[in-house]
């Protein structure tokens, strides 16, 4: 099984938290598309022959910014290229303002079967300040569009942990979320990056971040609303009715390969990893114009793979499997780091029983500190 990722690097406008890879200038779309299509042909082989497509994601950047031609052209490329599975999930990322009863009405019409609709916040002031694109009434009304018109696969994104006086703003965008009756939540730290408008106020003072107490008790709420309304975290971010999971998401976390296609887009083959270069004109003038992939390749030797099954096993609600960690890796954690796993164990951070070791509630809010200790040097 595989996946393929596409980046789709268009914004409206910047979001003051984001440091994904993106342009506010439309000019190069039209080309960008054509070399999406023409990067398919030249990375061809990277998948393994045969290997079934089980997941295709348009990220970004803004997705819904494809036209449907645009869309139609992508899809059609990669079921002529590639082995489709038959049951395909095919995901595309959406905000609420694009998702016009016309553009509902593409996408139901097309093979797109599962959208992933960044609401961020059903607070007005709480979008204003995260220069969100769309209003507080076309988050909840996107959604209901899409579920009239026949989608039913919808996760939706909020962010919490936004500088506020109390946590009610917070338990009314769960409430609101909850009340749309999606089977999949993405919940998400604000997390403030140096390269970000959020980023630089903060170093000019400009920006006041919460304490990460506050943070801390958001994600507490998160988690027993989240429980209480029936949904499982089957990752620490991200939520679902029973067995309605990310496909696609889920096979990152369990080291599937994919392919990236696209600027700044990233591609796993089980050896090495893939970065390419996040910058549309080269990337552009690359594929189009040389017939080349401007990338880097990195690869993984057996301790980087450890680290990173450590690293994306951890945030899981399945945890990490001790024996595959040893068989097929090489590291026998238990005896590498038997002192501090026994202190996880007595604080309470993390369990250990039949050959799983997995994060509890609290040491998920440690979960970066907590592997970064497990790595293997």
């Amino acid at each position: 099984m595989s996946g393929i990722y596409l980046h789709i690097p268009f914004c409206k406008q910047a979001c003051h938290y984001c440091d994904f890879h993106f342009s506010t200038s439309m000019g190069l779309k039209e080309r960008l598309v054509e070399a999406l299509v023409k990067e398919m042909d030249l990375r061809a082989g990277y998948l393994a022959p045969g290997a079934p497509v089980n997941t295709i994601y348009f990220g970004g950047g803004t997705p819904s910014l494809l036209t449907a031609a645009e869309l139609d052209t992508l899809l059609s490329a990669i079921f002529a290229r590639f082995a489709v599975a038959p049951d395909v999930e095919i995901t595309l990322e959406a905000n609420p303002d694009d998702l016009t009863p016309a553009k509902v009405r593409e996408l139901a019409a097309s093979p797109v079967n599962r959208l992933s609709i960044g609401l961020q916040s059903f607070h007005e002031p709480h979008l204003r300040l995260m220069n969100r694109a769309h209003s507080a009434q076309e988050s909840g009304a996107a959604v209901r569009r899409a579920q009239d018109a026949g989608f039913e696969n919808i996760s939706v994104d909020l962010i919490y942990g936004v500088p506020a006086p109390d946590h009610g703003i917070w338990e009314q965008d769960m409430a609101a979320a909850f009340a749309l009756g999606v089977p999949h939540l993405s919940c998400y730290a604000l997390t403030i990056e140096p390269d970000t408008v959020f980023g630089r106020q903060l170093r000019k003072g400009k920006f006041l971040a919460p304490p990460d107490e506050f943070v801390a008790r958001q994600f507490e709420l998160l988690l027993t609303e989240m429980a209480r309304h029936g949904y499982q975290q089957y990752e620490i971010s991200n939520f679902c009715r029973p067995g309605r999971e990310s496909r696609h998401n889920s096979a990152y976390w369990g080291g599937v390969p994919y392919l990236g296609l696209g600027p700044s887009a990233h591609s796993f083959n089980g050896h090495s990893r893939q970065y390419a270069v996040a910058n549309n004109p080269r990337y552009v003038a690359a594929v189009l114009e040389e017939g080349t992939v401007p990338a880097t390749e990195e690869i993984l030797s057996s301790r980087d793979q450890a680290n990173e099954y450590l690293m994306t096993s951890l945030r899981t609600a399945r945890g990490c499997d001790l024996a595959r960690l040893r068989d097929e890796l090489g590291v026998d954690l238990p005896a590498a780091r038997a002192a501090y796993l026994a202190h996880l164990q007595a604080t309470g951070l993390a369990t250990l029983a039949g050959g799983w070791l997995r994060l509890t509630d609290a040491g998920k809010l440690l979960a970066d500190h907590i592997t970064l200790e497990l790595f293997q040097e």
